[in-house]
Parts: C-alpha cells; sequence; structure tokens
C-alpha cells in the first residue's frame, strides 16, 4: 500500500501501532486527511477516529466481523471470500463501508492461509483501498452502513478460533482434513500438537502420494521435514515452534523440523529413516520438495521454494550443488524460479538465533550464500534467468542479481538492502553487482534508504531488465517464452562469448575475490565486532517483539520535527 499510494502522488508516512498516547502523538504531529490501517490488532482510539476518518482493512466479506477470518474461511471451506474497507466507529469491524472485493477461494488443503494473505487477499486489498481512497477524494460518496437485513450482505459474526477448533485426530483424520487444519493456521498461530513427548505448533504442511503407517506416527524426514502418517495417508511437516513454558530450554520461534526435534527427540528422530528425493526426478505424485529440476527443450527451470524465503547454510549447499549439476546438462539456458511465495529472503535468521553461536552460523550461512551467487555468475556454459514470480529481500534481491537477466511479476515487491538488520552490510557480492546495473549513486540510495520498491519501479532504475503485469501462470508462461528465444537465438554463441569476456574483463579490473574479501571483512564486524546492533535486531526479530518506536525512515512525520520519538 505504501508503494501503491505513494506512486500515485500521496504524501505518506507510517507509524506502528504501539499506543494510544503513540498513536496520538503521530496525528498531531502529520495531521493527516485520511488514515488507512491495513493490519490492526487492537481498536483505534476514539479520540482518533471521531476527528479523522479512519479507514480499516478486514480481511472478510461484507458482515464478517471477529478475528481468524481467514482461519475460518478456510476452515469452513468457503467457495469465495474478500475484503472489506470499512469506517472505524465504535463497535468492532462494523463501521461504514467504502469499498470490498471477492476473490475465489482455492481449495482449503492446498491453500496456506499465509499464502492466501500475501497474494489474492494483498491483490483485492489494494484495489478495494484504492476505489474507497478515490471515493473519499471525490467528497461525494456515501458509505454503506452494515445492514444484516440485505440478502447480499453473508457475512457474520464469529467468535476467535482456538486450539481445540483446530485440533488434529491422527486416529481418524484423513489426509485432506489434517493439511486443511493446518494450512488455516499457517503462518499464524499454527497447530499446537504433541509429538515426541512435548508440546510443538505444526506449520509448513505438503501433502504425500505415496507414504503410509500406523497414524500418527513419524514416518519419514527428508531435509528439514519430517513425515507423520494419517487415517488414510501422510502428511509432510516443514517446521514447528516449540511451545513455551516447558521443563526445558525451547525455542520459541519456527525452526525447519528436523533442525527443531533434534535438540529434543535426537534418539526418535535417529530411528526415523531418512527418505531422499532426487532433485532432477520426474516423478509428479504429491510429495515434499524444497528444491526441484524441470526440463523443458534446452530450457532448465530450477525450483527453490524455502518457506517464508529463508535460506539456511544447508539449502545454500543443497540449492548450489543442484545448479552446479544443471549446468552439467545439454540445455543452454537455466531459470531461477524460486518459489510461489518468495523467491529468496536471504540467510535464514530463525536457525541462526537457536545456533550454539549465531556469530558462527552467520558467517558459515553467508559464506554459503556467496559460494552459490559465485556459481551463477561464473558459469560459462548457459544463460542465467532469474524469474521473480514473487517477492525478495535483503541477500535474495542480490543473489538474483548474479544471474544474466531478471525478470519479475509487476507486483512483486523487492527490499534491496540490510541495514534494517541492525545495520548488516551485505554481501552475495552486491558491491559488483548492484553498481554495474543502477550507478555508485542509486546504488548507495537503494541500499541507504531502507524502503521497499516495485518491480516496475526497480525496471526504471535498471535494477532488473523487466517486470510484466500478469498473474502467475501468465508470467511463468512469458518467462518460458523468453528463455526458449534466448535458448534458440541464432547468435547464442557469440552472446555467450561475449558474456564470458565481460566476466573475464571485470575480473582483471578487479578479481571476484576481492569484492567478497570487501563485504566479509565487515560483515566480519557486524557478526563479531563490538556492536552488537545486528544480534539485537535478529532477536527481536526472530522473537517478534513488539516495537518501541517506528523508525524515522517510515515516519516521515517525526523525521521532519527533529526525529521526536514517542511520549513516555
Amino acid at each position: 500500500m505504501f508503494i501503491e499510494l505513494s506512486s500515485r502522488g500521496h504524501t505518506v508516512s507510517i507509524e506502528f501501532d504501539i499506543n494510544d498516547a503513540v498513536a496520538l502523538q503521530a496525528v498531531e504531529l502529520f495531521q493527516p486527511e485520511l488514515i488507512i490501517a491495513p493490519f490492526l490488532k487492537r481498536a483505534i482510539p476514539d479520540t482518533i477516529w471521531r476527528r479523522i476518518p479512519c479507514f480499516i482493512v478486514h480481511p472478510g466479506i461484507v458482515g464478517d466481523r471477529g478475528p481468524a477470518a481467514l482461519d475460518w474461511a478456510i476452515m469452513q471451506e468457503k467457495p469465495e471470500w474478500g475484503v472489506t474497507v470499512l469506517q472505524a466507529n465504535a463497535e468492532m469491524d462494523a463501521g461504514d463501508i467504502w469499498a470490498a472485493e471477492t476473490f475465489a477461494m482455492p481449495p482449503a488443503h492446498l491453500t496456506r492461509k499465509s499464502s492466501l494473505y500475501r497474494h489474492e487477499v494483498t491483490e483485492v486489498v489494494v484495489s478495494a483501498v484504492l476505489r474507497a481512497i478515490e471515493r473519499f477524494s471525490a467528497g461525494h460518496f456515501r458509505p454503506q452502513p452494515l445492514d444484516y437485513s440485505r440478502g447480499d450482505v453473508r457475512g457474520r459474526l464469529h467468535a476467535p478460533m482456538r486450539q481445540t477448533d483446530r485440533a488434529i485426530d491422527w486416529k481418524t483424520d484423513d489426509t485432506r482434513t489434517v493439511l486443511k487444519k493446518i494450512n488455516a493456521a499457517d503462518g499464524f498461530p499454527g497447530v499446537l500438537d504433541a509429538l515426541c513427548g512435548a508440546q510443538w505448533y505444526l506449520f509448513d504442511a505438503h501433502p504425500e502420494a505415496q507414504l503410509a503407517g500406523k497414524p500418527g506416527m513419524l514416518i519419514a524426514r527428508r531435509n528439514n521435514a519430517i513425515c507423520r502418517a494419517t487415517a488414510d495417508g501422510a502428511v509432510w511437516i516443514g517446521h514447528l515452534k516449540r511451545k513455551t513454558g516447558q521443563s526445558d530450554d525451547a525455542q520459541p520461534f519456527k525452526l525447519g523440523a528436523t533442525y527443531a526435534l533434534q535438540h529434543y527427540a535426537e534418539t526418535i528422530l535417529n530411528s526415523v529413516p531418512e527418505i531422499a528425493c532426487d532433485v532432477f526426478s520426474d516423478r509428479h505424485s504429491a510429495t515434499y520438495r524444497d528444491i526441484w529440476f524441470e526440463q523443458k527443450n534446452a530450457v532448465g527451470y530450477l525450483h527453490f521454494a524455502f518457506y517464508n524465503g529463508a535460506m539456511n547454510t544447508g539449502q545454500c549447499e543443497r540449492l548450489r550443488q543442484a545448479y552446479l549439476q544443471a549446468a552439467q546438462r545439454d540445455i543452454k539456458v537455466i531459470v531461477l524460479m524460486g518459489g510461489a511465495d518468495f523467491w529468496s529472503n536471504g540467510i535464514h535468521l530463525n536457525h541462526i538465533e537457536a545456533a550454539e553461536s549465531p556469530a558462527d552460523e552467520s558467517w558459515r550461512n553467508i559464506n554459503a550464500m556467496n559460494d552459490l551467487a559465485q556459481a551463477v555468475m561464473t558459469n560459462e556454459r548457459q544463460f542465467t534467468i532469474a524469474a521473480l514470480q514473487a517477492n525478495a529481500g535483503a541477500g535474495g534481491v542480490f543473489l538474483a542479481l548474479a544471474a544474466d537477466a531478471v525478470y519479475a511479476r509487476e507486483s512483486v515487491i523487492l527490499n534491496p538492502h540490510y541495514k534494517s538488520m541492525g545495520n548488516l552490510y551485505g554481501s552475495e557480492y552486491w558491491t559488483y553487482r548492484l553498481p554495474k546495473r543502477v550507478g555508485q549513486d542509486q546504488a548507495m540510495a537503494l541500499t541507504q534508504n531502507r524502503l521497499p520498491i516495485s518491480a516496475s519501479a526497480a525496471h526504471a532504475a535498471g535494477l532488473i531488465d523487466a517486470s510484466f503485469a500478469l498473474d502467475r501462470t501468465a508470467f511463468i508462461k512469458m518467462i518460458d517464452n523468453l528463455a526458449e528465444q534466448l535458448a534458440h537465438a541464432p547468435d547464442y554463441a557469440a552472446r555467450l562469448q561475449r558474456k564470458i569476456q565481460q566476466r573475464s574483463d571485470d575480473e582483471r579490473e578487479k578479481p571476484l575475490q576481492h569484492y567478497r574479501d570487501e563485504e566479509l571483512h565487515r560483515m566480519q564486524l557486524n557478526f563479531y565486532g563490538f556492536d552488537p546492533s545486528y544480534h539485537v535486531a535478529r532477536y527481536h526479530f526472530v522473537h517478534k517483539l513488539p516495537h518501541a518506536w517506528t523508525p524515522l525512515y517510515l515516519a516521515r512525520h517525526r523525521a521532519l520535527c527533529g526525529g521526536e520519538r514517542m511520549p513516555e
């Protein structure tokens, strides 16, 4: 919303909803004509909404009220859902309606709440909010009061969803039901369940078509995931979060399932067979894969669907090996596809936080990312295309720049900076690739401003090669066409030779190792130096601690008045 509104000439400032006093002060400083709450967890004070119109974005159809709107929609397998933009009043979710949009719901057992929120919900939210602002600006539109007597008002007030509503009965619940329950809680809060003698929240579920066993038993493991038998088959669970308040030292944040269990149930986990999945297999039955490869004619597509876009050391190493193997195949183009929810967000902060030495694990993780980027940049056998079908941030953006061409869907948001994570300097050869694309001044502006950038703005700046206003299916088809055209270009050999020569010229001017050494020297200070900012910021991020203030690069109203923060 920040990008969409700013690009339309609106003056926008952001304030995190910390408490009433801070919100009141922000309003006094900025004096807004309109307040928009796109993600609200508590009521706006009446001292604000009585003075200034406040638009609330509710992720439900007209008439839907209460928390966990998307959770209920998935659990009840609604065929259609939507969002409503309403004006704040004295009753939660009951204000006058300024705009509403609907969308078709994907099948519940195939739809994660987190994914639904990022895609279908976000797209209609943007449309609905922009329509509401147009109506507000016009000055003559009268919002519609909520009226349950109307036949087209299908939503109703619902109760909060409890863990008892989500509970899995492993003896009787079939695979489809288990998937639906975990999907409806994905992102937050997860499904609370007993596993290996402890209480865990389950996330990141995947269907399994071949394996089966005694319902509830762990029957397989693969990389970060565990496979658990259901009443009629099995599901893979990619991530776990330990319930706090238990007898041992729990890590109360999401971790890869095998990584989480090895600290608490290593003996049990070791007795579960490791069942590998060939990255290059053409098997199409449902199973858990975080890396896989497809080949069409002379083009290879390397997918890496890492949960929340985070890439731990092992995932980086496995992806590099897959890329190197793909490069040995009889193909002319490799397309890096990322995942449907994220392309990449760089190093895995949760796994780093859980490590015995977070500094050492940070160092291993960033070096593994660098090794991957180096493999892409030094490939002399093929061209590589980065196809961003979803958002990318931090090291994920600069990993994409290692490719020879970068394309993105126009709805993709990029965050090409690291500074928000405790002034982290960053690596992935960004000091080489970014200035070559946008120039030194623009490179510094992008990395220092700490603001998101749209794919179309990234294209205009030269950061990426093109963006397309297409849905995911159409975008992938466009990528197919571009990759095929490149693979069959009459001057393919000459273009490949020019690429090799350019890399050779760049190497003579300044070796890749020098860029890496310079970046890692700065990163070493972030990880091991006297300034603990990175470790503090990572801890706050991983543990999801409430913000104490809004950063000044977002709260422009505070920056303009000398950086005043919040009242005591």
